[in-house]
């Protein structure tokens, strides 16, 4: 439990009810989620069959579309109203989540090496300690698998996009979601991932054009938001 930030999980609390409004405070994941999803397929070679851990899933809108592609998925939070949305939603839609309120490192204890795919997206600027994540996710992940995260990184450009931009003047997401200090560049993210046994495979990054009010992925930079995925 030490490593959960208790201003971060009220945050989330207070916005449960908004997970599944695709019009609504968390819009922006809904946007990116197929991009992410296929993104996510892709260097997994298939999900189908596999069993795949969500860290941090919130109210499993990512969690759903791995399960509906064919993967076997588990999802942890520490926001127990996010997983009742979350279960909530399961029901309404059919698709199978197994869904738990804990820790990655409280469920790391119990499922060394259990995983195919690990993901823990949008979630390590959002806890004290990273690393620590990174380091269970690395422990959770079968020999060979894969794990991949997504995070924002920490400079001026990301500053202004992220929460200038993206916060206060186009209210892509709600105000305070983030705090720069929080963000990690992408030789933190790499230098913590390479203090486990997981090995960096692939980095890039995530970018919207406002002209056609979409996300696409390109490794042209990395200014603002970013993947790396790694192998086990």
């Amino acid at each position: 439990m030490t490593n959960v930030d208790a201003q971060e999980l009220s945050k989330f609390a207070q916005l449960a009810d908004e997970w599944w409004d695709k019009d609504g405070k968390f819009k922006s994941l809904h946007d990116i989620n197929p991009l992410r999803t296929e993104y996510i397929q892709t260097q997994c070679s298939g999900l189908f069959g596999k069993t795949v851990l969500d860290v941090g899933c919130g109210g499993g809108i990512l969690s759903e579309a791995l399960a509906q592609c064919g993967a076997i998925v588990t999802g942890i939070d520490m926001v127990q109203v996010s997983l009742d949305v979350a279960n909530l939603h399961r029901l309404d839609s059919g698709v199978a989540v197994d869904y738990h309120l804990s820790t990655a490192e409280q469920w790391a204890e119990h499922h060394n090496e259990h995983y195919d795919v690990v993901c823990c997206l949008e979630m390590l600027e959002h806890v004290p300690d990273p690393a620590s994540i990174v380091k269970s996710c690395a422990q959770m992940l079968k020999p060979g698998g894969t794990a991949i995260f997504s995070t924002l990184n920490r400079n001026t450009k990301s500053y202004f996009m992220a929460i200038v931009g993206a916060e206060y003047l186009f209210n892509m997401v709600p105000r305070g979601t983030h705090e720069h200090k929080k963000f990690i560049k992408p030789f933190e993210l790499v230098s913590m991932v390479e203090q486990t046994s997981l090995t960096p495979k692939k980095m890039i990054g995530m970018h919207f054009n406002p002209l056609k009010n979409e996300y696409y992925l390109s490794d042209d930079n990395v200014d603002v938001n970013y993947f790396l995925v790694c192998q086990g």
